[in-house]
């Protein structure tokens, strides 16, 4: 069974947000389906996307798994976003947390070195 997995944030400012997730995911959206919209294709049929909702905005909270967090969060820090939180968990398994200008967690893990 193929699965596609669209991961939603809601946004207050569509263009103050998709500058942020730009310098978040270190490029342009995959797509802009409509001017409320904009969508990364994090690996094959798995995106994530932010939306103009002011109402919601501040309420996202995804984890995105990579086999390179090192390298994920240095790049992250080159493009100027320091994370909010650094967690290294009882197995090893670390997480490194932002926070996008309306409040929206995104979080990368990695596994144990």
């Amino acid at each position: 069974m193929a699965v596609d997995l669209f991961a939603g944030i809601p946004v207050s400012d569509i263009a103050s947000a998709l500058a942020w997730y730009e310098r978040l995911l270190g490029s342009p959206p995959a797509f802009i389906p409509n001017d409320k919209e904009a969508v990364w294709e994090l690996a094959e049929h798995r995106y994530v996307y932010i939306e103009h909702r002011p109402g919601h905005a501040g309420h996202a909270l995804n984890t995105v798994f990579v086999d390179d967090l090192d390298t994920r969060v240095a790049g992250i820090s080159d493009r100027g976003l320091d994370p909010r939180t650094r967690e290294t968990y009882s197995n090893g398994v670390r997480k490194v947390t932002y926070q996008d200008p309306d409040g929206n967690e995104i979080a990368f893990g990695g596994a144990p070195f």
